[in-house]
């Protein structure tokens, strides 16, 4: 019984990963991705530039 169980669960995921892989969901979850790590990449540049501009006027 515990097999079948596991027979049926595998089957499920791979019927969502299918429906991921060829109704076009997987490209555009790759292209919000892209979106969003170069938003957090702009992010992260402008608080490092911050903290460098700050942090000298805080510890000097």
């Amino acid at each position: 019984m515990k097999t079948l169980l596991g027979l049926a669960i595998t089957l499920v995921s791979f019927l969502s990963f299918t429906a991921f892989g060829f109704t076009g969901i997987a490209a555009g979850a790759a292209s919000i991705a892209k979106i969003l790590f170069y938003l957090f990449l702009g992010i992260f540049v402008v608080f490092l530039i911050a903290d460098i501009i700050v942090g000298r006027k805080v510890f000097s």
